[in-house]
């Protein structure tokens, strides 16, 4: 039973942790009625929660593998007590910046869900657990919609002092319910971290959250105050629009986990990375309330559909450091959210427009999607690379004239020829002598007419034992239809043919 509400319980966990990071972004129209905050400190005050909410995720998802999801849930929002405290009794730009930053803990927790919960599912369904688990971001939402409403009745300060009873209520929960017999795994940090800090799929994988992430969690840090200041709307319909903006990219996180359980995981990120590169091209021209948001709404769809993706990728291709990569790749989304509305505001000041800064968006989507796309062909070559390295078939490979580029390691068990031996030497090297002129004559004409030759043949290894083989001979043609490769794939059959003399 207690294994069964591990996905809900940690979802709620999640939600929880969410409405509590965005605290500060979703009441700044409040608290700056009350607190003088500089126009240009407004994105830092914004912004700093999401620091520690980055940084912390690669502890906190190492450290759910060695003592378990309930100790950390139960740690991190018993710390959470104090900033929240100490926010809603902020009387200065300091007090905000300080508390806003151990705020972060409630973003940094979303890493231990995403360790914990797939050690209770077969991998086939990781990407839709991850996704239902980070559908956890409707916090965000609840949080941008309903505490501004709650703060228009009660004031900002004991709308924060609210949060610390959810606290409370969250902590209970996870003591009475959160699994004390969770599999632990007990891999020293640093040993973790060699193991997978020079794959590049770590960081490409980092890069794609740095954006899809980065920018869920910039948008909603964001969008509460510039709709109140450049569209002039008023505080709660800005809250509404942002909820809007946070529930539609929730949503999508599962369905893209779920997508990516059925489909290619690389063809649906260069869909979402497509979409980016258009959407982020129409905010940069500044449009009109209608036009911005279709654009904020299409970058919402593909962050939700981008994030339930990647997810489904960590597992995959790191299955004994699920826990430090997932702690390194959703940081590194985290950070992604620090920096826009940073940058965005910088580029405001210095040019009165943020053109500039959603061409960049675009621009590194655009570049996202070309490394999506070398990914996708690049995993297609190393597949078909395992293939070659671990059959029992020898397979050499020469070029049109008929100089060896490359062989398998089968090929060298067979033949006792080291690649290193023969690559850029003729075939000949393993003529026995048995077969005529006319033979070979015969078997280039086959080549030439069918595209292929197969066929039994007398050759010799490396120590000069003469052994038979069963050997195919195929050309390989350009899309043109020239011949630009032989591939030879061959088989030792001496001691059938022993066999059936006997």
């Amino acid at each position: 039973m207690i294994r069964k509400i591990q996905l809900p319980l940690q979802t709620l966990n999640l939600v929880a942790g969410f409405m509590v990071w965005v605290l500060i972004s979703s009441l700044m129209p409040f608290i700056k009625e009350d607190i003088n905050i500089p126009a240009d400190k407004l994105a830092l005050v914004t912004a700093v929660p999401v620091i520690l909410g980055s940084l912390l995720r690669i502890p906190l998802g190492y450290y759910a593998n060695q003592f378990g999801a309930r100790i950390i849930f139960i740690l991190s929002f018993i710390l959470l007590l104090f900033p929240v405290y100490f926010i809603s009794i902020a009387d200065s730009i300091t007090d905000l910046l300080i508390g806003g930053l151990f705020l972060g803990l409630g973003g940094a927790v979303f890493s231990v869900g995403v360790t914990s919960l797939p050690k209770y599912y077969p991998k086939e369904r990781h990407g839709f657990v991850n996704g239902i688990y980070g559908a956890g971001n409707l916090g965000t939402a609840i949080t941008a919609f309903a505490a501004p409403v709650v703060a228009t009745k009660f004031g900002w300060s004991l709308t924060v002092q609210i949060y610390l009873v959810l606290l409370g209520i969250f902590i209970a929960a996870n003591f009475l319910l959160g699994d004390k017999k969770e599999v632990k795994v007990q891999t020293p940090l640093l040993e973790q971290i060699k193991g997978v800090y020079k794959n590049e799929k770590l960081w490409l994988l980092s890069l794609f959250y740095f954006i899809t992430f980065g920018s869920f969690v910039a948008f909603t840090i964001y969008l509460p105050n510039f709709l109140v200041a450049h569209f002039e709307l008023d505080k709660v319909d800005a809250g509404l629009r942002t909820a809007g903006f946070i529930v539609l990219a929730t949503a999508m996180r599962p369905i893209g986990g779920w997508l990516a359980d059925r489909f290619h995981s690389l063809i649906l990120l260069m869909f979402v990375f497509g979409v980016y590169t258009i959407s982020a091209v129409i905010l940069s021209l500044s449009p009109s309330i209608t036009w911005y948001t279709f654009g904020c709404l299409s970058i919402a769809l593909s962050a939700g559909i981008g994030n339930g993706v990647i997810f489904k990728l960590v597992p995959m291709y790191f299955q004994k450091q699920a826990g430090i990569v997932n702690g390194i790749v959703s940081a590194m989304g985290g950070l992604g959210g620090f920096f826009p509305p940073l940058i965005l505001t910088l580029l405001f000041n210095i040019t009165g427009h943020y053109a500039i800064g959603f061409m960049a968006l675009s621009e590194v989507a655009l570049a996202s999607l070309i490394l999506v796309v070398w990914m996708y062909f690049q995993g297609k070559m190393e597949i078909a690379g395992q293939v070659i390295d671990h059959t029992i078939e020898g397979i050499l490979v020469t070029d049109r004239g008929g100089k060896i580029i490359s062989v398998n390691p089968a090929f060298t068990e067979i033949t006792g020829y080291k690649e290193e031996e023969v690559v850029g030497k003729n075939p000949n090297i393993l003529k026995s002598g048995k077969q005529t002129k006319g033979f070979y004559q015969d078997l280039w004409t086959s080549i030439e007419k069918n595209g292929f030759w197969q066929g039994e043949i007398w050759n010799c290894r490396k120590d000069g034992e003469e052994y038979l083989q069963w050997l195919t001979i195929s050309a390989i043609k350009n899309d043109a239809g020239d011949v630009v490769q032989y591939a030879g794939m061959f088989s030792d059959i001496s001691s059938h043919r022993v066999k059936k003399a006997k």
